[in-house]
């Protein structure tokens, strides 16, 4: 098979390659054309020549879930730097996540943390993130230098930022909805979702990029996002305002008011989340009725996961869970399952 591939044997390439290109390269080497809709493209095969590989300088990465464990990361590879996009930075790393917390070292390292033994950089993990991360990976190969607030950086954080916006909207990004909306109009036909809703990702893409401004530079359009008539930009909001953590008394006013009468649960939990954040209100009853009136247990596993991460984070909140917290039609659900055996074991 060596005229499939334009290399010498013990070669190496530096190129960057992504998961998404594995369909296209497979497709290509056994001669079969690659759809024009396929966003990947192939490594190896014919009309693929090193040196083009070796150009191959960009690459964009995501995490969205793992497990009962949600979260929300954009990645921008580009040369020697990688950016990270944090959407939601209260949601540290270290949220439980049973499978993780079944391992020994874990479970060590979230003890050390509790008892005050971890260093700063050891600690992070259990820790809210900022929403920009900047790394040099060929001077800082184990990204523990960020760069995002140098300002000898700024303009590669810039280009950096623009790159990761502009591939976000061209997909579209479906995740800016909840994975529970997704599942209820998405999940049949995911593109044709993503053609309907393009305009309205791309501002609610805009309106989750209010966290990387300055305060006083967002908060007149988050204000403005607040009193929207469209849920999934209230939710945007409310999830930037817990990002800046500023209880600003007109915005807790405001999210005082989306807690206690928006009709959609999972925005009056992020309400009820910020409030938690900048202690202006407990959670509790929030996420408390919120659960009642969850329609799925994808919409359960949401709040759950909210729910998890202010008891177990900073400040840190009592919340009474048990099995009858969530409707019992969601109780096999995996994800569901999976937060009850964690919050009602402690």
């Amino acid at each position: 098979w060596k005229h499939l591939v334009d290399a010498k044997i013990g070669s190496r390439q530096k190129g960057f390659v992504s998961f998404i290109d594995f369909g296209p390269t497979v497709l290509n080497l056994a001669g079969v054309e690659v759809p024009a809709g396929v966003d990947g493209r192939p490594f190896l095969g014919p009309g693929i020549t090193q040196q083009e590989l070796g150009e191959r300088d960009e690459a964009f990465g995501y995490a969205d879930r793992f497990d009962e464990k949600y979260d929300l990361v954009r990645t921008m590879r580009k040369g020697r730097f990688e950016y990270v996009r944090n959407f939601q930075p209260f949601n540290f790393d270290g949220l439980q996540n049973n499978y993780r917390y079944k391992m020994l070292a874990y479970q060590q390292w979230r003890q050390l943390y509790e008892a005050g033994e971890l260093n700063d950089l050891q600690s992070e993990f259990f820790r809210p993130r900022p929403a920009e991360q900047l790394y040099d990976i060929e001077a800082d190969p184990y990204e523990t230098k960020n760069l995002a607030d140098d300002p000898q950086y700024a303009d590669v954080l810039q280009d950096m930022r623009g790159r990761t916006t502009a591939w976000m909207i061209s997909m579209p990004d479906l995740s800016m909805y909840p994975e529970s909306v997704l599942a209820e109009f998405a999940f049949d036909n995911p593109v044709k979702f993503g053609q309907t809703i393009q305009a309205n990702a791309a501002e609610l893409i805009d309106i989750a990029n209010l966290a990387v401004l300055d305060f006083e530079q967002a908060r007149k359009p988050l204000f403005k996002a607040l009193s929207s008539t469209d849920p999934s930009v209230r939710y945007w909001a409310l999830i930037v305002a817990s990002s800046f953590g500023k209880a600003q008394k007109g915005m807790v006013e405001k999210a005082k008011d989306i807690a206690a009468s928006d009709p959609k649960p999972l925005v009056r939990v992020r309400a009820a989340q910020f409030l938690a954040l900048v202690k202006a209100q407990s959670p509790q009853d929030v996420y408390r009725e919120a659960l009642k009136e969850s329609t799925s247990a994808l919409e359960a596993g949401l709040i759950l996961n909210s729910l998890t991460q202010l008891r177990d984070g900073e400040p840190g909140y009592d919340f009474d869970i048990t099995p009858a917290s969530v409707p019992a039609a969601f109780h096999k659900d995996d994800t569901v399952k999976r937060r009850l055996e964690y919050l009602t074991a402690q």
